[in-house]
């Protein structure tokens, strides 16, 4: 089977960041055939006006628009399931991660060595200021290597890339950012191993947009020892 990256970029009201996003994906050189399938989770801003734009301009761009606001785990579940490629990851619409890295991702499941592959924050110089979400990611990495036995260093990473047989196989429930724990214990109880590559990272702030609240983190800590003991 010809090889092809199926990315998903969930959109949820990121109109000030997303054209910008876009093309950088779209300029990245690729080894191999790609789609981008754009999900909008019900923004209430100019995002979907901006993807129809894209989608008319770029032919390789599929998008859909869920008519109720539902969470970036239902989101990643809609672009699962309409994914046609044989690699399959996550891009945000926000600016923290830099897409021509994903290179250097799918490379390693191009060689056939690796089914599923994250990008690792923590495995460069983090020269960032350490607040609370870092702390709270390093937490939820360790909570995960203990309960799991398996060392990982960044669990709640975007960049996260899968064969696709591994991930059509996943029973995705999470509607929100428990899909990051919820993916991570059911990829490592199916036994597969998590190939962790350095990435770089720059962080936005919760007034330049970031969503993730506290709360998800404590969501985060139940979704890890719920799908560990059932």
């Amino acid at each position: 089977m010809k090889e092809k990256l199926s990315l998903i970029i969930p959109v949820y009201n990121e109109e000030d960041t997303l054209e910008d996003i876009l093309f950088r994906v779209i300029k990245v050189k690729f080894p191999i055939e790609r789609e981008i399938i754009i999900v909008d989770d019900c923004s209430k801003d100019k995002s979907l006006e901006k993807i129809k734009k894209f989608a008319e301009m770029h032919k390789e761009i599929k998008y859909f628009n869920h008519t109720e606001n539902k969470g970036k785990g239902a989101v990643v579940s809609t672009g699962i399931k309409n994914a046609t490629g044989t690699i399959i990851g996550i891009q945000d619409s926000d600016l923290e991660y830099n897409p021509e890295e994903i290179v250097f991702l799918i490379k390693q499941l191009l060689d056939k060595k690796e089914k599923v592959v994250y990008g690792s924050r923590f495995l460069k110089d983090y020269k960032y200021k350490k607040n609370r979400f870092y702390y709270g990611n390093r937490f939820l990495s360790l909570l995960t290597s203990i309960i799991y036995f398996r060392k990982i260093t960044d669990m709640e990473t975007c960049y996260k890339f899968f064969r696709r047989e591994i991930i059509k196989n996943i029973n995705l429930e999470a509607k929100r950012f428990d899909m990051e724990p919820e993916i991570t214990a059911k990829i490592i109880k199916s036994g597969y191993r998590i190939k962790e590559i350095p990435i770089s990272y720059n962080p936005r702030t919760e007034k330049q947009g970031k969503k993730i609240k506290t709360k998800d983190g404590l969501v985060a800590v139940w979704t890890l020892f719920k799908w560990r003991f059932i």
